[in-house]
């Protein structure tokens, strides 16, 4: 059986990183900077760069739980080739995971791009030159604009995470939903086609979603030990 895990935000906060959407999530306590903004306007970057720095959204910085290396020892055992996620931690890979077998379709939070060569650099290259000097980040190759490599608000999704995405669904027998609301397309259609191509579904999550009608099973439930517990049981 081939089994393709799909995670949202709700793996995390059992870490401790905030949500989006929910009560005391990120966005009840600050505004998204769309990326034409980012892009068009010096003040949202260095508003943008200043929330980096300043740990305002509480995406970095945290250790894997129980959820995270379950899903860890499943990737592991070969049953499942890759995690599919819609988070911008990074804990994936801090359990373990290689960064070759995590599908980020929305990015990662924990180093930065170059919007024109994409370039990669880290944060901690990136601090002193902020927090220290006072100046906006721009690309050490080409002096173009650099962002965290999350994907914003505005921002065109990224084409190769989208198409591994893609090819991991139609390939799968089990597609396992873990912490997601299922409500941020496009990434929230992967698990109905998966359904739809003939693979049983299976969702954890601490609240329902729109697609539980049609799971074959729904798990209300804290998804550590609920996974945790499964995987022995697999052993």
């Amino acid at each position: 059986m081939r089994v393709v895990v799909f995670t949202g935000a709700g793996i995390s906060t059992e870490s401790g990183i905030p949500d989006f959407r929910s009560p005391g999530g990120v966005w009840s306590r600050m505004k998204p900077i769309y990326f034409q903004d980012f892009v068009g306007s010096e003040t949202r970057r260095r508003e943008a760069w200043t929330r980096v720095f300043n740990g305002t959204a509480g995406w970095v910085g945290k250790q894997p739980n129980a959820g995270h290396y379950a899903v860890a020892r499943l990737i592991a055992s070969g049953r499942s080739s890759s995690v599919i996620t819609q988070n911008v931690d990074n804990l994936h890979q801090a359990s373990g995971i290689p960064e070759g077998q995590v599908i980020e379709l929305h990015g990662n939070a924990s180093y930065a791009k170059c919007l024109e060569c994409e370039l990669r650099h880290e944060l901690e290259e990136l601090r002193p030159v902020f927090v220290d000097r006072g100046e906006i980040p721009l690309c050490k190759a080409c002096s173009g604009l650099v962002k965290t490599a999350t994907i914003s608000f505005g921002q065109q999704m990224p084409e190769a995470p989208m198409i591994r995405a893609e090819e991991e669904t139609h390939l799968c027998d089990l597609f396992l939903v873990l912490g997601s609301s299922l409500v941020v397309t496009p990434a929230a259609l992967f698990p109905a086609k998966a359904k739809h191509n003939g693979a049983r579904l299976v969702i954890v999550n601490r609240d329902p979603t729109p697609l539980d009608e049609i799971a074959d099973l729904v798990i209300h439930d804290e998804i550590g030990p609920t996974l945790s517990q499964a995987m022995r049981d697999l052993n």
